[in-house]
Formats: structure tokens, sequence, C-alpha cells
């Protein structure tokens, strides 16, 4: 069983209380995925996160497949950090860590995020061709996004 790990920081010049209010906000996530992803918020985005939330979405993440996903906010501790996780959708394991802290000039943003492939020995032979350039990608869209 192979678990990757995706890690990524980014610096934003505004406070910490405008950093949280904008990514504790589930309906934001629409704002910072790619429009070819067809990121659709069917329920659970209504609220800021809380833990023991449940976010259902479609997205179309690859040839145009829509796939439900389903996540969990089983963590928050208010304006230092957030983890979401997949209760149903297309990883084996999806666990997303986010994180805030004040720095000089502004806030650090931190994403780790651990998952797993489906699919066993093929899956992992898809991860580098196709899993994790596209995840690639879309934090890259994010980085911008957010800036």
């Amino acid at each position: 069983m192979k678990i990757y790990t995706l890690h990524s920081k980014q610096n934003l010049p505004i406070s910490l209380d405008e950093a949280w209010e904008f990514l504790s906000s589930p309906k934001n996530l629409k704002t910072i995925t790619p429009q070819y992803m067809g990121f659709n918020i069917l329920s659970g985005a209504d609220k800021h996160m809380f833990p023991g939330q449940i976010i259902q979405y479609i997205v179309t993440p690859v040839f145009g497949i829509p796939t439900k996903w389903v996540t969990e906010i089983t963590h928050v501790q208010d304006k230092k950090y957030f983890v979401d996780e997949q209760r149903f959708g297309p990883y084996s394991l999806w666990h997303h860590k986010h994180f805030l802290k004040e720095i000089p000039g502004g806030v650090e943003m931190e994403d780790i995020i651990d998952y797993k492939i489906p699919m066993g020995i093929l899956g992992q032979l898809v991860h580098p061709v196709l899993v994790k350039p596209k995840l690639n990608e879309i934090f890259e869209y994010r980085k911008k996004k957010i800036n």
C-alpha cells in the first residue's frame, strides 16, 4: 500500500482574519478550483467549517467523468488549522490538513495531503503520469487564484 504526500506552502499578504474568513468557508472551494473540473457543491457548504461537517460535491477531474466526492471536516482550530477527510470519492485515502500561521507581512498557508490511489499496482503506475501532475496543476491554480 503506497501512500503519497503533496505538500504546498504559500505566503499571503493579508491578515490572519481575512485568510481564515475565506478558507474556512466551503463555498469558496469553487472559486479556487479550475473551471474545467466542473466543481459543483451539492450540500454542506452553507456554514463556516466545523468538526463533523459533511460536504458533498461533484467534480470532473479526468476525461470528463463526473465523480461524487464526500468529505468530512474532522478537526478545526479557529484561525490555525482544519482537516478534511474523504468519506466517499476517487481516492482510497484522502487526508488534507490546512494550516495558517501569522508571519511578518501576512500569513503562511500550508497544505499537507496524504492520499492513496485505488487499484493497487495499476493505480501506482498511473500516479506519476496522471494523478500527481493533475494534483500539482490544481494546487498551482489555487495558489494563483488565492494571490
